[in-house]
């Protein structure tokens, strides 16, 4: 997206209804010259037919890459809990090794920033099938890329993350309550659903303030990591299947806050029992451990 500067004669000119001079006539284009010119809309405004609710989109025509550091959030505050809760979050981060590769497979300069790529924003609204009660919205991006850091106590939702278990085998990470109960509602631990999962005795699995950041992304099958369009955060009245942006995906999202957070990241079971996956430097000055 370009944003254009207008002189001030130009701004007094409108102001002031004074009618400028034509300086040439206008003339159609042919059909050949329009073939050559492209463009994109500010805004585009999509209307989605689902299995039981119809969906509106609109997505900013507005490409980003950013660093934003937010305090705490506390979101779906009700019956004594929150559907997300978490301290320090940070999209992108800041480089402290000028030669490590980063998700994007370049380097960064100690001190530059790593930024997390957005491109294309959205919002979109489901509403039931006869158009009478609006069942949620949620707020994502065509596509996205980068870092997300983060001191969770309260999770709702799904995290996309392999862990590998002490045999070598590879798991879908599943989100737990403190009994050890798969869920996707205010878990608070994570780690192996096998049956062997023990959040109390810290058995295949680990608080979910281990896992202080994580890269959202595809895997490119390099080491890099590529777009996903499937990053959002949603609020439902009731069970909501919201489509990826390009209807390759259905996602079940619950009533209340439900936060999808696609990665491409493997992770070893112990090692996030014990060491925990540390968090990239999110602050100009390097916090290192002291924010936790």
């Amino acid at each position: 997206m370009r944003h254009h500067a207008y002189g001030y004669a130009a701004f007094i000119t409108f102001c002031l209804g004074i009618a400028p001079v034509a300086q040439a006539e206008l003339e159609p284009i042919s059909e050949s010259a329009m073939s050559d010119v492209t463009g994109q809309a500010f805004m585009k405004v999509e209307n989605v037919s689902g299995t039981t609710h119809e969906f509106t989109r609109m997505t900013l025509g507005m490409d980003v890459e950013t660093r934003v550091n937010i305090d705490g959030a506390r979101i779906g505050e009700i019956n004594g809990g929150s559907d997300f809760a978490a301290s320090h979050i940070a999209l992108g981060h800041i480089s402290r090794d000028a030669s490590a590769v980063q998700y994007d497979g370049n380097t960064y300069a100690v001190g530059e920033v790593v930024p997390f790529e957005a491109v294309q924003p959205y919002i979109e609204l489901a509403e039931t099938l006869d158009k009478t009660q609006l069942s949620g919205f949620r707020m994502g991006f065509r596509q996205a890329r980068g870092s997300v850091s983060s001191l969770t106590s309260s999770f709702s939702g799904n995290i996309g993350l392999k862990l590998t278990d002490t045999a070598g085998t590879e798991h879908d990470a599943t989100l737990l309550n403190a009994a050890s109960g798969a869920t996707d509602y205010r878990a608070t631990h994570i780690g192996i659903n096998d049956g062997t999962a023990d959040c109390s005795a810290s058995v295949n699995c680990a608080p979910l303030s281990h896992l202080q950041s994580v890269i959202v992304g595809t895997d490119n099958g390099d080491t890099t990591t590529g777009f996903t369009d499937d990053f959002f955060i949603g609020f439902q009245r009731e069970g909501v299947e919201w489509n990826s942006p390009d209807g390759a995906n259905v996602i079940n999202a619950g009533k209340g806050v439900f936060i999808n957070l696609p990665t491409n990241m493997k992770v070893d079971m112990s090692t996030l029992i014990n060491q925990g996956v540390s968090r990239l430097q999110t602050h100009r000055t390097d916090m290192g451990t002291k924010l936790f």
